[in-house]
């Protein structure tokens, strides 16, 4: 191995330093699957060239590159190094190297979206309903929505019928257009567990007045239980109304109250991103499309509710200051706020009027 490779040892080290680190996992997306052992970023090494500077924004940051055992991070590294990564590595052996005594006990880079999860729903008791619970209500003619919180496009692929797709980090601002009554019961819903019991405590942590639950393993304990999911865009959010909006700022801020948020300019957010031994993510936490509309120079599109349940895709600098960017009203970023605060990150906040420069373009 070269010089500039590291046991598992080393990295467990690492792992544990509380300095800032990058861990890159460069196998392809369809090896790694939903996550990589190491709860690292995966960036393929196909494309760590032209997108490696997006995820690591200082090349000086502890960087360690993790391939399947086949040699292909140490010729990136290689080839990096010549091109200003200076403090980037290899760890030896890779993957299969790193899990040959079991995954139980080894430290991760980021905390497993389900073990941080489930502990919320165990020390809060987040109320649940199974599929045939569910079922059961809807048979009997109960006022009850489900509110699917995935992405749109894994909505479209499937959901359980009736249900209506609004991201997780969009509850709050859409809560009162989807759900005009009280007594109306919520389930909040996704493919698994993570997604559907941090949507239905955030409600609950809002304080919304409405019976809240979360679908006991989702869409996948729909089908076990023997029913059939629904396809296609059949109902989901749309701009929310005035209305819509008071009800989020209110309860954003009844969310937050206890959160000890901190609320940065534009000149502050510079001033970090200059900082010569802080990595600071400026990450934008609207939708997708908004995004795509407007955005500050910088910044990378990482949808709300994604970055919740799967930060580790977007976040590859552990110890990094991450910077939340939403529009005026802030719904969004107090609710990733609210739990990513929790999983160890140092946030911040920036507002945004984006509707202005909108207006001025139109």
């Amino acid at each position: 191995m070269t010089g500039y490779s590291i046991d598992k040892a080393r990295l467990t080290d690492w792992l544990g330093d509380g300095l800032e680190l990058a861990v890159l996992d460069i196998r392809p997306t369809e090896e790694v699957g939903y996550a990589s052992p190491l709860f690292a970023t995966n960036l393929p090494a196909e494309r760590l060239d032209a997108e490696l500077d997006r995820f690591v924004p200082r090349r000086v940051v502890r960087t360690v590159l993790v391939d399947g055992g086949d040699g292909t991070a140490e010729a990136a590294v290689a080839r990096l190094r010549q091109t200003g990564w200076t403090n980037i590595h290899v760890l030896e052996g890779g993957i299969p190297a790193w899990v040959e005594e079991g995954e139980d006990k080894l430290p991760t880079f980021d905390i497993p979206g389900v073990a941080f999860v489930t502990k919320v729903r165990d020390e809060r008791g987040t109320p649940v309903v199974s599929a045939v619970e569910l079922k059961a209500l809807r048979d009997q003619g109960q006022d009850v929505i489900v509110l699917d919180t995935r992405t749109l496009g894994e909505y479209e692929k499937a959901h359980v019928p009736g249900a209506v797709g609004v991201p997780g980090a969009e509850l709050l601002l859409h809560f009162k257009d989807l759900v005009p009554s009280t007594e109306t019961k919520v389930v909040v819903s996704c493919a698994g567990l993570p997604r559907a019991i941090l949507g239905a405590q955030t409600l609950i942590d809002a304080g919304v007045e409405n019976a809240v639950a979360y679908l006991d393993d989702g869409t996948r304990g729909w089908t076990d239980a023997g029913l059939d999911l629904e396809t296609g865009r059949t109902a989901t959010y749309h701009e929310a109304t005035e209305t819509a909006r008071r009800f989020a700022s209110e309860y954003g801020k009844s969310l937050s109250a206890k959160d000890g948020l901190t609320f940065v300019d534009r000149k502050t957010v510079e001033t970090w991103k200059a900082d010569p031994v802080r990595t600071t993510y400026l990450l934008d936490v609207r939708t997708p499309d908004e995004f795509a509309r407007s955005n500050l120079p910088g910044s990378i599109s990482s949808e709300g509710g994604q970055l919740l349940g799967v930060s580790y895709r977007t976040i590859a600098v552990r110890g990094a200051r991450v910077v939340l960017v939403d529009d005026l009203l802030g719904s969004r970023a107090r609710i990733v706020a609210h739990w990513l605060a929790r999983r160890g990150f140092e946030i911040a906040i920036l507002l945004h009027d984006f509707g202005a420069e909108e207006r001025a373009a139109a």
